[in-house]
């Protein structure tokens, strides 16, 4: 160790002078040290940006409507007209196209308020009140159903009419803006567009805006609005006793974020259960994520290895074992791995157990985690072997050459050069890879079912089991006797949450965002 190393504080910012007289050892504990240090400046950076956001959206506001003031005030009658009637200021001046269409939105809205959108805006407040009932009808004889409020119809259209209000509010300001524009462009002495020059720009220079239209309304209708739909259910109590048909649901506030939350005994200690499933799943998605990674990575380079025989032929097995679905691959290996299956049978005709000594590979909660990675190794390692190939065969030969000549073993060579610009390759994948593997449903639910169940875990949800992940625990809420949908939905946004912070963290710190220029 140099000397002035052991002056040097490993906690402190060092410089690159300083770091070149660390040892190995040191520069790794340094380089510990400094990213969880770094783990708070992070989450400080993320309050001041939300902080910062929240101010910079409010002065936006501000401005926005101190410029509505001061449009009415200095408008002439037709841009005054044009707050009332949507589109009149473009209409008598001479832009006939854009105004029908601001008039055309207006009298929908106004249309679509005055029918429904009143209706469903006041029973969002309760998700309704009416009950169903049965009366007597004379002419049948019998009693029939008289339909009352759906909570989830008085839920969905309500999110619906917020959503159009918000859009007629921000539509209205763009008919405000063009308003004052074209009489601007008046004031000037220029000429406003046409409708021929309108059309003509929407197929031109404005063309992404119209290829882009019918996308965007897609996304909001099938993902914005199911986002929020989902995110309002975790504050009803929306189960299967209230479906909102036959059983009103209503409004919980925080309450089921309490419960899952509160230190709670018995039946009801769902923070028990989500702790122990959230630690095994974050455990299993660390396994799943680097153990086919790197074992995928050392697959390439074997095959990749001057001297391999029929690389062709090995690289083709691989492909073909990952092109059967997963879907008869695992359910065919659970069965397999079963007490009354092919392993335990050959087992026992090999006289290696008996009856008695039947290995019981899923019902053993250490036991079904261990399998479940291995199993998920051998579904894995073919689409990691075919992307690290790919990768690898980019990697500059003079670099190996070089070090060869430097007299550098191959497993320095492999830490050096291989191992660092394959994670600055695949980083991201590396990242998207791990939350991919926290949300894997299916080689959970196909080969263990979530079990062995785990009588700590059993909750007013229902049972988990020890293999069990937030996502499939989710699954066994929502499909279970009582279909806990609003606790389901906690759990949706609680795994939002996780995987949200550790993309987050994750991607500040990986070298393929830090480093870029290094391996331009």
């Amino acid at each position: 160790m140099s000397e002035k190393s052991v002056h040097v504080s490993l906690s402190d910012n060092l410089s690159d002078l300083d770091l070149l007289g660390l040892t190995k050892i040191q520069r790794f504990i340094y380089n510990i040290i400094h990213f969880f240090k770094g783990i708070p400046s992070f989450f400080v950076a993320v309050f001041n940006a939300i902080v910062k956001g929240i101010g910079n959206l409010f002065k936006a506001i501000g401005e926005e409507f101190s410029d509505i003031i001061q449009t009415f005030k200095d408008g002439d009658w037709k841009t005054r007209t044009s707050f009332a009637v949507m589109g009149f200021g473009s209409i008598s001046r001479g832009q006939v196209l854009r105004g029908l269409l601001f008039l055309v939105f207006e009298v929908v809205f106004i249309v679509y308020m005055f029918v429904a959108g009143g209706h469903w805006l006041g029973k969002l407040k309760t998700l309704g009140d009416t009950m169903a009932s049965t009366v007597y009808d004379p002419k049948l004889d019998t009693y029939v159903r008289v339909n009352g409020d759906d909570s989830f119809k008085c839920l969905l259209y309500g999110v619906l009419t917020v959503i159009f209000i918000i859009a007629f509010i921000y539509t209205w300001r763009l008919n405000v803006k063009q308003a004052k524009v074209s009489q601007d462009l008046v004031a000037r002495g220029k000429k406003l567009s046409s409708v021929k020059d309108d059309v003509s720009s929407l197929l031109d220079e404005q063309f992404h805006k119209t290829l882009l239209a019918l996308p965007l309304t897609g996304i909001i209708v099938f993902t914005v609005l199911p986002l929020i739909f989902m995110i309002l259910v975790a504050f009803t109590n929306y189960d299967g006793a209230h479906d909102g048909y036959s059983n009103l649901f209503t409004w919980a506030g925080m309450e089921n974020f309490n419960s899952l939350f509160s230190l709670n005994v018995g039946s009801n200690n769902l923070s028990l259960a989500f702790g122990e499933i959230l630690s095994w799943t974050l455990m299993w998605a660390f396994f799943a994520t680097f153990t086919n990674y790197f074992l995928g990575m050392f697959v390439a380079l074997m095959i990749n290895k001057k001297g391999i025989k029929f690389k062709k032929l090995w690289r083709g097995i691989l492909v073909l074992t990952s092109a059967v679905p997963q879907f008869i691959s695992l359910l065919y290996v659970s069965k397999m791995f079963s007490a009354s299956g092919l392993v335990n049978g050959l087992l026992i005709n090999q006289g290696i157990v008996d009856l008695s000594g039947i290995i019981r590979f899923w019902e053993d909660p250490t036991l079904a985690r261990i399998m479940v990675i291995l199993i998920n190794i051998w579904v894995g390692i073919p689409y990691l072997m075919l992307i690290t190939t790919g990768i690898l065969m980019n990697i500059p030969a003079d670099l190996y050459e070089s070090a060869k000549i430097d007299g550098a073993s191959a497993v320095q060579q492999f830490f050096k050069i291989t191992l660092p610009y394959m994670l600055f390759v695949t980083g991201p994948y590396l990242l998207t890879s791990f939350i991919g593997n926290i949300n894997n449903f299916n080689v959970i639910y196909l080969l263990t079912g979530g079990g062995p169940d785990n009588i700590k875990l059993l909750t007013s949800a229902g049972a988990a089991g020890d293999t069990d992940l937030l996502i499939t625990w989710l699954f066994k809420i929502t499909t279970g006797a009582e279909s806990k949908y609003y606790l389901a939905s906690v759990i949706g946004i609680m795994i939002f949450l996780v995987v949200a912070t550790l993309s987050l963290i994750v991607y500040n710190v990986i070298p393929s965002t830090k480093n870029e220029e290094d391996y331009q």
